[in-house]
């Protein structure tokens, strides 16, 4: 959930989303802290976390950055944010986050567009690490959305990603759109296909203990009310893998 202090802040705001969590199975939610590198948002997400507590409802706090793999400044910029979620964390003990959701996307960056272009993998890996160094001390569980690019690299890349973290949500964008002609059975099928795809491709030839399980990660755009379904899709597709781990809707908006 992106603006999350927005939501948190308007009427009935949190309540809504709490409502629309428990319609929809919704178990596990991430929210926004940092607007723009402003983190004095994350006060006010007291109530809503609360709230959705309450209801058994997982909350963790959602960052992201575009440079993050590069150390220096962009991923001290990272770490400092998490030690703020830590520190909040310390002052709020009924409201406290359950975790960090990474959002990590050095790939939008012109050198590393292209297909098999994996140079920043390395920097990215080291970013998590250096994430879950400061962050699972101190009680939360991290994860991170990655893109289908990262799972069609070598043995090695792929052993590097996934024995980097305890889990992982794959973006799984772009399949379909509201607009196109596929019927409804014709996107299910597409996507049950596709989703079993990478998953396969992700853990071939893996054996290692303790890599990470994978989500998936479906946005209302490409599917708009028939998103429901695909997700139910998805579950009746990939349950029996010990490797999946659920799927993720991106994402929730006031209204929605």
């Amino acid at each position: 959930m992106w603006k999350a202090p927005s939501v948190a802040s308007a009427p009935r705001g949190a309540e809504e989303l709490r409502d629309f969590c428990q319609s929809e199975g919704i178990d596990e939610v991430y929210v926004s802290v940092s607007d723009h590198g402003d983190m004095s948002g994350v006060e006010h997400l007291s109530h809503l976390i609360e709230l959705l507590h309450q209801s058994d409802i997982r909350v963790e706090a959602l960052l992201s950055s575009d440079n993050a793999d590069e150390a220096g400044k962009h991923r001290d910029k990272l770490l400092d944010h998490v030690r703020d979620i830590v520190h909040y964390n310390q002052g709020h003990p009924r409201s406290h986050f359950d975790g960090v959701h990474l959002d990590i996307e050095p790939q939008q960056r012109p050198e590393n567009k292209g297909p098999g272009n994996l140079r920043f993998l390395p920097g990215l890996v080291q970013a998590y690490r250096a994430v879950r160094a400061l962050a699972e001390p101190a009680g939360l569980k991290v994860n991170a959305d990655i893109q289908n690019k990262l799972l069609k690299g070598s043995l090695a890349e792929r052993r590097m990603l996934l024995s980097s973290m305890p889990r992982l949500t794959l973006m799984l964008y772009e399949l379909s759109s509201p607009g196109d002609a596929d019927s409804i059975e014709a996107k299910a099928e597409k996507l049950q296909s596709v989703s079993r795809q990478f998953l396969d491709m992700a853990y071939e030839d893996l054996h290692d203990p303790n890599l990470a399980t994978m989500m998936i990660g479906l946005r209302t755009p490409d599917y708009g009310p028939l998103l429901p379904k695909m997700l139910t899709t998805l579950d009746e597709s990939n349950r029996t893998d010990a490797h999946y781990q659920g799927w993720a809707w991106h994402a929730y908006a006031t209204g929605q």
